[in-house]
């Protein structure tokens, strides 16, 4: 309760900002693939190693080319505590883990935090604690499904998005980071929502793990946007990095949200 009445809360102080003629928080969602490889998706793109100098080079144009945003707060997918949700680790960055670490936290969200002169950045990720959801229980669909002889049907669809990964990858050897980039913010790619809306059609009556999953991705997604209005204010220029599978969701949210507009990172990534 306490949660909704401080989202509540911010959407009316948002919304008065814009009564009152102050300028929207401008919102730039950074789709990524995650380029330190750790496996824990439903498909997990395998990135090669960004350490390399050629890689390097590519990131620290990429950091350029977002810095023309300006942006005065850097949000990243990593869960902290509220209510500052500061991401401890910011603090000791000094440049020389871009060397070391292949974290796209890091290389890019760090990188750029450390060129626009943020002093913190915020890790607004949401992850269920005791009590709380799965925000993804794609067990229940596939057992559902199971029940039901629509397991060929299920794969299917799986392997279309099996295939979108397929093509990412294929794409490194002749890309750069900003190309890379700029496919995973493409909707047809790794940004493409239609899997989450594809499961309710394995639901059947009162089974409905399909639009529990929706509803429970949706919900994760909304919570992670509530804590990103609790680190903003009016004005505030804010890139937020996060897996591409979030992008249509939180861009969502901005644009719905009173006191929030959608900024297109793609026209920064191809200067």
């Amino acid at each position: 309760m306490r949660m909704l009445i401080g989202v509540i809360c911010g959407l009316l102080v948002a919304a008065e900002a814009c009564a009152d003629g102050a300028p929207p928080v401008q919102v730039m969602v950074l789709g990524t693939y995650h380029m330190d490889n750790p496996g824990l998706d439903l498909h997990n793109a395998r990135a090669d190693d960004v350490l390399t100098p050629r890689r390097q080079a590519e990131l620290a144009a990429v950091a350029e080319a977002l810095a023309a945003f300006k942006p005065t707060v850097i949000a990243i997918e990593r869960v902290t505590p509220a209510p500052a949700y500061e991401d401890a680790a910011y603090r000791g960055f000094d440049g020389s883990q871009l060397a070391s670490r292949r974290d796209e936290r890091v290389q890019i969200g760090y990188r750029l935090a450390r060129l626009a002169g943020i002093e913190t950045v915020h890790g607004i990720d949401e992850q269920p604690s005791q009590g709380e959801p799965d925000y993804f229980p794609f067990e229940r669909v596939q057992a559902g499904v199971q029940r039901r002889g629509e397991d060929a049907a299920l794969a299917t669809l799986m392997s279309r998005t099996g295939k979108l990964i397929a093509d990412f990858e294929n794409l490194q050897a002749s890309s750069t980071v900003a190309e890379l980039l700029i496919d995973a913010n493409d909707p047809r790619t790794l940004a493409d929502p239609s899997m989450y809306y594809q499961m309710l059609a394995f639901d059947a009556g009162e089974d409905q793990p399909g639009a529990e999953l929706l509803g429970y991705w949706f919900m994760r997604n909304a919570k992670i946007f509530a804590k990103l209005i609790d680190v903003v204010k009016p004005g505030d220029r804010v890139v937020v990095l996060f897996g591409g599978g979030h992008k249509h969701w939180l861009e969502h949210l901005a644009r719905n949200t009173p006191g929030f507009e959608v900024v297109d990172p793609v026209p920064y990534l191809q200067r």
